[in-house]
């Protein structure tokens, strides 16, 4: 498991996949990413802390992803990011919430004091799809709403079930209402969701221009990002 890296391409950064406590939701059907969470507290923050001492603010920016939402850190963990930030000068973190902690995103623009980027994985706009099918559990009916908390989204393509009008739609919206947003191509894994081959050949073909965007990432392996 790589839990540091750099992203030396598109928006310029260090990432470190952290180990938190289980993901307050941890329902999603898609998901087996939440075995990486555990309950011991001490191992979990010597773990963090090993990445972390790995950070150099290079590029001023840190992303700190986990097998949940950044709220599901130990305290120890986010004493020890802040640390980190303020040694090297890092002026701007990047963390991943899920939408039940929307209304909390401020608690850490207080701590740190050092603007934040939220991210949420939305998956998808389809609220049929994300609820009833990805069971994601986020309720928002519309991209306008979702953006009115969070700076970026995630989206997922190429599963079973989608249709090429939803990833169309998808991508829309992410252009229309979001500074910045992930677009993952779905990976086959432990769980009961299947990955659409030809979906995910026509969705490379179709936004191969994604490839170029600034401010969208696409990520074909889940790897992409040099974590995981």
């Amino acid at each position: 498991m790589e839990r540091y890296s750099r992203i030396t391409e598109k928006n310029q950064r260090e990432i470190v996949l952290l180990r938190a406590f289980p993901c307050a939701w941890g329902k999603c059907t898609f998901c087996d990413y939440i075995e990486d969470n555990g309950r011991d507290r001490e191992e979990m923050v010597q773990e963090n802390r090993q990445v972390l001492s790995r950070v150099t603010g290079a590029f001023g920016v840190l992303e700190v992803i986990n097998s949940g939402s950044c709220f599901e850190l130990p305290e120890e963990t986010l004493e020890d990011i802040k640390e980190t930030a303020q040694r090297h000068s890092i002026g701007r973190l990047i963390f991943e919430s899920h939408w039940i902690y929307r209304k909390r995103l401020n608690e850490l623009r207080e701590y740190f004091k050092i603007p934040i980027t939220y991210k949420m994985g939305v998956e998808t706009f389809d609220y049929e799809f994300r609820e009833k099918v990805l069971n994601k559990h986020a309720e928002f009916q519309s991209a306008q709403e979702a953006a009115a908390y969070f700076d970026s989204i995630c989206l997922m393509v190429g599963i079973k079930g989608q249709t090429k009008e939803m990833i169309r739609n998808d991508i829309r919206q992410l252009k229309a209402h979001f500074k910045h947003g992930t677009v993952n191509v779905f990976n086959n894994n432990s769980t009961a969701v299947k990955r659409d081959e030809e979906l995910v050949k026509w969705f490379m073909e179709e936004y191969q221009w994604l490839l170029d965007d600034p401010d969208t990432e696409v990520l074909y392996e889940i790897t992409d990002f040099g974590v995981g």
